[in-house]
């Protein structure tokens, strides 16, 4: 009977985080038809709200020539990297990463993509997001060299090793004239749909494990009455 409640309340619980993405979803859309934040608005907002989905326009300069990879991206069918390069946009405040876009990796895990850095003064406009953590890997496990491959958006740790605050936002811009990278659009990690089919997948195995347990009753009852009945005419 526990394992049967288990996997129904992990049926349910896929079925309440498919709901919360789809409420999510709705409100991204709604916030990408608002004007753009400015980069003011968007510090307020960010200690109040969760950002994604909102657009920011800004006016900025590299703040460091360095690409950090994200590592194990897959973009149409293709393992690669997110690169991501820190900008400035006002002196003595926060950075902001902006994303380069997709590149494919290597077949040699050590041979790492070229990317041209940005430079100079750039106007830049986008739409914003925040990865969600992941409580079972959210380490930085960055490699240190010419670019910085690491494994999770993990923004505090990259501040850290940028020796520089950071805003808690990735900023992917509608185009960059300097580079032709496609970006991915993954606000989610997991979309309401595969909720849902997890949902389907534990209330499957609800029932079935239900049946199972039915059977084995019924298996019971029969050799219950069966040896109940040979014992009454041994009698």
């Amino acid at each position: 009977m526990a394992v049967f409640i288990i996997l129904v309340k992990l049926g349910l619980w896929q079925l309440a985080r498919g709901e919360e993405k789809t409420a999510l979803l709705a409100q991204m859309e709604a916030r990408q038809s608002l004007p753009a934040l400015s980069f003011e608005q968007l510090q307020h907002k960010i200690d109040k709200e969760a950002v994604t989905g909102y657009r920011l326009q800004i006016h900025s300069t590299p703040a460091s020539s360095q690409i950090w990879l994200l590592d194990n991206q897959i973009y149409q069918g293709q393992v690669g990297y997110l690169a991501f390069q820190p900008l400035q946009i006002e002196a003595n405040q926060p950075w902001l990463l902006v994303e380069l876009g997709f590149v494919a990796a290597s077949s040699h895990r050590d041979e790492l993509p070229h990317i041209t850095a940005l430079s100079g003064e750039l106007n830049i406009e986008g739409r914003l997001y925040q990865k969600q953590i992941n409580p079972l890997s959210q380490s930085l496990m960055a490699e240190t060299g010419s670019s910085i491959r690491f494994q999770n958006l993990n923004m505090p740790e990259i501040a850290k090793a940028l020796g520089h605050p950071l805003l808690d936002a990735v900023l992917q811009p509608d185009e960059l004239t300097s580079l032709d990278l496609p970006h991915p659009w993954q606000p989610f990690p997991l979309s309401a749909q595969k909720h849902w089919g997890y949902a389907l997948q534990w209330f499957s195995m609800a029932t079935v494990f239900a049946g199972l347990m039915l059977w084995q009753g019924i298996k019971y009852m029969k050799r219950h009455n069966a040896q109940t009945i040979t014992n009454s005419t041994s009698k």
